[in-house]
């Protein structure tokens, strides 16, 4: 299952995703696996969540990211959530239906793997692409 958080910045998007993540950590079967640009969520989520700096890595584009998360699920079988916030300062193209096709991807991934999935994306609701707001929580 893919949820997406969407709003224009100072929404509440982070904290809502820090809420969520937290009750994961709480009642999850599995491992919760964090990924953010910077490390701005050190202090926030709890330390039993797995955080990973984007930053660290030169993301940019779709692939590279799928590949990351990839990379991560077969280091661990365990994981149950995924969490990424600030979702489109980790990529170079921005556009609604890279973006859409993104999210067909992890709902594929998500179905076979068993883990869901929460993303933040800095966008208003009304500009994004169907397949994108079909996820919105």
């Amino acid at each position: 299952m893919v949820k997406i958080i969407m709003g224009l910045k100072g929404s509440g998007k982070t904290k809502k995703l820090v809420d969520l993540v937290r009750s994961a950590v709480e009642t999850a079967d599995g491992d919760v696996v964090v990924i953010e640009k910077d490390k701005k969520l050190t202090y926030d989520i709890p330390y039993q969540a797995r955080l990973v700096d984007a930053g660290s890595y030169p993301i940019g584009t779709y692939e590279f990211l799928k590949g990351l998360i990839c990379g991560i699920h077969a280091g661990n079988y365990d994981i149950t959530h995924f969490f990424i916030d600030n979702f489109l300062k980790m990529v170079d193209d921005k556009s609604p239906a890279r973006l859409g096709d993104f999210v067909d991807w992890l709902n594929d991934f998500s179905a076979k793997e068993n883990i869901e999935f929460v993303i933040s994306v800095s966008v208003e609701a009304d500009g994004a692409d169907p397949r994108v707001s079909a996820c919105f929580i």
